[in-house]
């Protein structure tokens, strides 16, 4: 039998000990005010400023990194249900631009939620990846942090109640008396969709063997990743851009996932509208785009009272699409305040495709088979970044659509259709790769 002394000599003992530290001080008084009149007292980290936005939390056990970069987070003070924050650290957000990434590791360039509330920010982080903490991670984009609070009783008030706009006080901030109602700024009344869209096209793998326009209403950089990865020659167009003035150029259209109110996005939905009607090629809509798809196709979004926003979301499907078979259960990745109204009966052509198991809200539609259409919009995120994978295939699908119609194509004239990307009248296309352009 081996004795517990030699059992400790012969193990090495790692992780938290060789840890590295935070190097942020955490003994800042910071406090999160709700326009509802509760406060919450605790300990400030990352950067040492005070600012206003809209309080949401999220459920997500993972990948925190990931959801600070989503640019649908703009604007918002991002609640974690998770008691531990920060123990893996933060990655260096730098990657090629081939056929295989697109310039990023996380979702964007930079941090997009305008502060962090947490229950306990870790004081060491350990991960091979890692180059820096969560603290200084922050401190370096100008996103403050709360740590010693009771997240929980936050998330219950959120529930309860609903989103809720909100203060992040810090350092002598927080010593002063909690704002007044009507000093508490509302994000969503901006257009957040135009502050986090690119402001020019730009090109992602041109040699791709299909040719896809996407509307960028604020991407993750993941949904970009896996049109690319799968071939894809992808043109990025700032959001209020009208694709039909050069859409003949391209196998397929897809609309990204954004922040804010949809209805700022009318202007995309008009356009969109012109077409559904000239236009028979694939389209595809995710968040954002999956609202302006719906509200092209004539429904109404709306604001839900807390939304949906984590790694854990079970949606239903009601109708079979490519890999998505009717009556089987998905458990997506979420994150967004409105959703579109379910409606009897439907507008024609169009039909429900996945419903939400907790809530019954719209988590997809699609065009009807009848149409003459292939079009599909889903409120979840099947590229994940973090979560589940179990709709990642509908890029496939999406993919393949498009791709199926470019050889139809081919067959009609008897030639190559494949060409370089033009310029967008008014704009000068980037021709050359580049990193994806997220709004800081």
């Amino acid at each position: 039998m081996i004795s517990p002394r030699i059992l400790r000599l012969a193990i090495p003992r790692h992780a938290r000990g060789l840890a590295s530290q935070v190097g942020n001080n955490t003994h800042i008084p910071g406090v999160l005010h709700l326009k509802t009149g509760q406060s919450f007292y605790g300990r400030s980290f990352g950067a040492p400023k005070s600012i206003w936005g809209e309080t949401v939390f999220s459920t997500s056990i993972t990948s925190y990194t990931e959801s600070m970069t989503d640019p649908s987070y703009r604007g918002q003070i991002l609640v974690f249900t998770t008691p531990l924050i920060g123990n893996y650290g933060v990655p260096r957000n730098e990657a090629p631009v081939d056929n295989k990434d697109v310039g990023v590791v996380l979702e964007s360039q930079n941090i997009q939620c305008s502060a962090v509330v947490v229950a306990d920010v870790a004081e060491k982080f350990s991960h091979y990846l890692a180059v820096e903490s969560l603290a200084s991670w922050c401190q370096k984009n100008g996103v403050p942090g709360i740590t010693g609070v009771d997240t929980r009783a936050i998330t219950r008030l959120l529930r309860d109640q609903g989103t809720t706009l909100g203060r992040v006080a810090v350092g002598s901030d927080a010593s002063l008396p909690p704002p007044k109602p009507e000093e508490y700024w509302d994000p969503t009344t901006e257009n957040l969709v135009d502050q986090a869209s690119t402001k020019a096209p730009y090109t992602l793998n041109p040699n791709g063997d299909v040719k896809i326009a996407v509307l960028d209403f604020g991407a993750k950089a993941n949904i970009l990743r896996s049109l690319v990865r799968r071939n894809a020659s992808v043109t990025v167009l700032p959001w209020n851009f009208d694709f039909n003035t050069v859409r003949d150029q391209y196998d397929g259209l897809f609309l990204t996932n954004g922040p804010g109110d949809p209805k700022h996005c009318m202007e995309a939905a008009m356009n969109l509208r012109r077409t559904f009607q000239e236009w028979n090629k694939p389209i595809f809509g995710i968040c954002m785009g999956h609202q302006v798809i719906g509200m092209a196709a004539g429904l109404e979004a709306y604001r839900m009272m807390f939304g949906n926003r984590g790694h854990n979301q079970p949606v239903l499907a009601l109708a079979s699409s490519g890999s998505i078979r009717a009556g089987r259960v998905y458990v997506t990745s979420q994150n967004h305040q409105y959703a579109l109204k379910l409606q009897d009966p439907f507008p024609e052509g169009w039909e429900p495709f996945f419903i939400n198991c907790n809530d019954s809200s719209v988590e997809g539609i699609k065009s009807t088979a009848d149409s003459g259409k292939k079009i599909w919009g889903v409120q979840f995120h099947p590229e994940s970044a973090g979560g589940p994978l179990d709709t990642i295939e509908m890029f496939t699908d999406f993919v393949n659509e498009c791709r199926a119609m470019r050889l139809h194509r081919r067959a009609e004239t008897g030639g190559d259709v494949m060409g370089a990307p033009k310029a967008a009248p008014g704009m000068a296309t980037v021709e050359s790769p580049q990193p994806i352009s997220v709004a800081a």
